[in-house]
């Protein structure tokens, strides 16, 4: 039998870490304990400019994830596409109550969003903010953007759930079959990403999704997530970002 196995795992930035503060990235994922069925990934990055944005991105991971399990132990199904936008707006209000709890403006506790739901066959994406879902296609074994960062018009910048005029929520539906996912935060896009194609960077995503192919465990592999996240904290990586990196790779075999 074919399931979902994955991988996941997050490090803070090393200009987190040289100024002593906290990771601001959050993740979730959502599976069966066997990998059948649908995979659900949600990735989250507090902004960096926002005082409490990593307490934002946990609360919308949360709630993100929280949706999609309620959802899926209820209908064993992908939801319509629709449903996707309507999690992120009730995320959007966890976190405006979360700020008035404590007497704050919500734009306090920004963080951008990016969340993927597949079943191998069809694939859904909701997306606000930088960040990126890629998937290999699974018969010409191309690597595919599903959800392409959305940047600011200056450098550094994105858009957030918590903005005043609203999220800019993009939905999409990739109509194909697949046979890995990933999605990751910004801390990652200029490894995984190619930004003169706009596509996934197949050096980078090929061998990171082979060792979860070769060894197939069904559901959470954590003997992989662990040699992710040193990974994810090498100087090979670091080299490139000092930003936080949160990567959830999934394979279906």
């Amino acid at each position: 039998m074919t399931a979902w196995s994955w991988a996941a795992a997050s490090r803070r930035g090393v200009s987190h870490e040289r100024h002593g503060e906290p990771r601001q990235d959050a993740f979730r994922i959502v599976g069966t304990p066997d990998g059948a069925g649908v995979f659900a990934a949600v990735a989250c990055d507090g902004a960096g400019s926002a005082p409490r944005g990593g307490v934002g991105a946990t609360i919308a991971a949360r709630v993100l994830a929280g949706c999609a399990q309620a959802w899926l132990d209820h209908a064993g199904r992908l939801p319509h596409p629709d449903a996707l936008a309507c999690w992120m707006l009730l995320a959007r209000r966890r976190i405006a109550q979360a700020a008035a709890a404590h007497e704050l403006e919500p734009c306090e506790f920004a963080t951008t969003a990016v969340m993927t739901l597949s079943d191998a066959s069809l694939t859904l994406t909701a997306h606000v903010g930088d960040g990126a879902v890629v998937a290999r296609d699974a018969a010409t074994r191309d690597w595919l953007a599903l959800s392409w960062p959305e940047h600011g018009e200056y450098a550094n910048t994105t858009r957030f759930l918590t903005d005043p005029d609203g999220p800019a929520i993009r939905i999409a539906v990739h109509d194909g079959r697949i046979d890995r996912i990933a999605a990751m935060t910004d801390g990652l896009e200029r490894l995984a990403l190619d930004f003169t194609t706009t596509r996934a960077h197949a050096a980078f995503m090929e061998p990171m999704a082979a060792p979860l192919a070769v060894r197939a465990v069904g559901g959470l592999d954590a003997e992989l997530s662990g040699a992710l996240r040193a990974y994810l904290g090498s100087d090979r990586v670091n080299e490139h970002t000092d930003d936080d990196k949160t990567l959830l790779l999934a394979c279906f075999a």
